[in-house]
């Protein structure tokens, strides 16, 4: 493809996702000759990040019609299988490289990294006039969410979150049931997630020295976290989460999932106060490299717009077996009192909507297994019931999440969680564990100065210094 042919491909993709619904998908007819490429034609994506959670987003957005044209990793032990299933993707080490080789033949970026190269790589490839989906929490401090956000808005281009439940029909239908009162007014809400992502045991791992993989480039993956750290086992593959200097424990992992559908629903915004109800053994100047094996936080939403306060309650780790169960519900139905926790099953991950007249329990990623309780009891809720409001928000094709980013690319409905959209969640998360460390005490947050107003200490945690030329 020349240069002025690829200019003209990206001019137009850009113009038909400001568009928004105004396109869907134009014949080549219409603009033969114009140079520009129809938007029916595939999108190329390249991915950065190729191995555990980013195989899932690499062949869902391939299958849903994409060109993988090109893969990066740091850490090649895991990434064969992507390799071998996209031969013709040329593979790159360095994300750089392959945004400089394949400028011209890539339209969007799927960001499949640990937390902590989040908000470095969106805005690189936001600044290069890429479409961006981006791997939940959105990233991993405070501050850099804020600036993903106002590159997102001067980009004009599609970004998408992964917190894919907000593709779901039954998160429309969860907002379907609030707004027609079903439950009331909502005024607290419970959220619980069985996994623990500590290794407050075996912090004297990090004392001994340890051979770094030959696969691995480790001063690469940890690239703009300030200062480096020397290479431990205990950090990957999968364990990141665990540590503060590269994840956001459960609860950053869980909550975009759980809290999405009152967020969308409520439009809750930011807290204005947080407190750390309980964090077992775990003390900041001891243990604060990793996070607690289990948790317990309250946040206090203010009064906004036509709805009252809401106080939120979020439980992980072994503290979510202390879930209050609601009135209604029998104990072999919650999940909290459940023998076997399976991760994103019935006896997994969920929520529990208090109103002043009913209860909403739901289960994880977009309020899966959606329940009703009126008066104490289980409401029927299948096509039988007349009593339920019709659907009124449009439902995305599939339920996909890939769908819904490619279709926006080319002109189609907007996506649901957007970077303003969803960063508001992880700002959310972000401030509450913050608040771990200066725990014991109410914590009041000023969403307008972006700070707490009582602590330095938890100030210190929403923004962290960055290593410089990584553009945050």
């Amino acid at each position: 493809m020349t240069s002025q042919a690829g200019s003209s491909r990206r001019s137009f993709l850009r113009r038909a996702a400001v568009a928004g619904s105004v396109f869907s998908v134009v014949p080549r007819y219409v603009i033969a000759g114009s140079g520009q490429t129809p938007p029916s034609e595939r999108i190329r994506v390249a991915a950065i990040g190729c191995a555990g959670r980013p195989v899932s987003n690499i062949v869902g957005v391939a299958g849903c019609g994409a060109e993988i044209v090109g893969l990066c990793d740091v850490d090649t032990r895991r990434t064969g299988k992507m390799q071998e299933k996209f031969k013709q993707a040329p593979f790159f080490k360095d994300y750089r490289q392959m945004l400089d080789t394949l400028d011209k033949q890539i339209d969007a970026v799927t960001i499949g990294t640990p937390d902590h190269w989040h908000a470095a790589m969106s805005i690189e490839c936001l600044r290069r006039n890429k479409h961006v989906q981006c791997e939940k929490p959105l990233a991993q401090t405070f501050g850099e969410v804020d600036q993903m956000i106002a590159v997102a808005r001067s980009a004009k281009l599609v970004n998408q979150a992964m917190n894919q439940g907000h593709a779901f029909d039954t998160i429309r239908t969860f907002r379907e049931w609030i707004e027609a009162g079903l439950i009331g007014t909502v005024k607290e809400a419970h959220f619980w997630a069985p996994a623990s992502y500590s290794c407050m045991d075996q912090l004297d791992e990090l004392t001994k020295t340890h051979s770094i993989p030959q696969e691995l480039d480790w001063e690469r993956w940890q690239g703009p976290v300030a200062p480096h750290r020397a290479y431990c086992p205990l950090y990957l593959p999968g364990r990141w989460r665990f540590w503060t200097d590269y994840g956001c424990s459960t609860l950053g992992d869980w909550a975009c999932h759980l809290m999405d559908p009152i967020f969308w629903a409520l439009d809750l915004g930011l807290p204005e106060a947080v407190r750390v109800d309980d964090l077992g053994d775990w003390e900041p100047s001891k243990h604060g490299v990793t996070y607690p094996k289990g948790d317990v936080f309250t946040l206090s939403f203010p009064a906004k717009n036509a709805r009252g306060p809401v106080t939120v309650k979020w439980f992980d780790g072994p503290r979510y077996r202390s879930v209050p169960c609601p009135d209604g519900l029998p104990h072999d139905q919650f999940a909290p009192r459940m023998e076997k926790y399976v991760n994103s099953g019935p006896s997994g991950e969920g929520g529990v909507i208090y109103g002043d007249k009913g209860v909403i329990v739901y289960g994880s990623h977009g309020a899966k297994n959606l329940r009703l309780i009126k008066d104490g009891k289980l409401v029927d809720t299948s096509d039988a019931n007349k009593d339920l409001p019709p659907p009124r928000y449009p439902r995305v094709k599939g339920g996909s999440p890939y769908h819904e980013w490619l279709d926006a690319i080319k002109g189609g409905a907007p996506v649901g969680s957007d970077f303003a959209y969803a960063g508001n969640i992880t700002q959310a998360s972000l401030v509450a564990l913050a608040a771990l460390f200066d725990p014991g005490k109410r914590l009041e947050f000023d969403p307008a100065q972006r700070a707490f107003k009582n602590s330095s200490a938890a100030n210190a945690r929403l923004r962290v210094k960055r290593l410089p030329g990584y553009g945050v």
